[in-house]
């Protein structure tokens, strides 16, 4: 389970949003994914992807965002969630983007829209050093509101026809934008050359 300490109350939230919808997504997340840890050895781009999927889905249960559902396309589409009842179109106030990541501060997107933007910070602990039965660990979560040139456009290094990542665009000095916005971190976490690890050296 989360620690109340290891939760920051002066970080700015999107409206309505609260600490506790963030806390009951952390153990959701670690518990939903501790199953599906393999993917991680196989995919990690993939298993980021299942982070976010699964942040999504949490705030979706427990708070007062809801998954914005696009019908007529096949292909999920910004943003992830909306606050209840602000329409088909809401405004980039009440967007929230769901993100899954095990960088300690770089962040990617296939859009740049302005809007509120959660970032599940995650580290894969094969030996469950950290805490028992959990393979896969939450250390922190980061939210702010992005503008659209927060973004820099990132091209796909694949030759046409090729196949290749994607299209994607990169935070702009992402330690700095994210700087004090963690509204959830592990005390017993460090970093350490530019990797999140156990604090005690484990």
């Amino acid at each position: 389970m989360t620690r109340q300490e290891d939760f920051n109350g002066t970080v700015t939230l999107p409206a309505g949003l609260t600490i506790a919808s963030i806390r009951k997504a952390v153990d959701y997340i670690e518990h939903e994914l501790s199953d599906l840890v393999d993917i991680y050895y196989e995919q990690s781009n993939v298993f980021s992807a299942l982070v976010g999927i699964y942040g999504a889905k949490a705030l979706d249960t427990f708070s007062v965002y809801e998954k914005s559902r696009h019908l007529d396309e096949a292909q999920q589409r910004f943003p992830d969630l909306k606050r209840r009842g602000s329409g088909r179109s809401p405004a980039p106030e009440e967007c929230l983007e769901s993100k899954g990541s095990k960088r300690v501060w770089a962040l990617q997107s296939h859009y740049d829209h302005a809007g509120w933007y959660i970032v599940w910070r995650y580290l894969v602990d094969p030996t469950m050093t950290l805490e028992p039965g959990k393979p896969v660990v939450m250390w922190r979560a980061d939210i702010a509101f992005l503008q659209r040139d927060d973004w820099k456009y990132e091209a796909s290094r694949a030759g046409e026809g090729k196949g290749g990542r994607t299209h994607t665009f990169g935070l702009r000095e992402p330690a700095r934008k994210l700087d004090g916005k963690a509204v959830y971190r592990r005390q017993d976490i460090r970093i350490k050359r530019g990797k999140a690890v156990p604090a005690n050296g484990a």
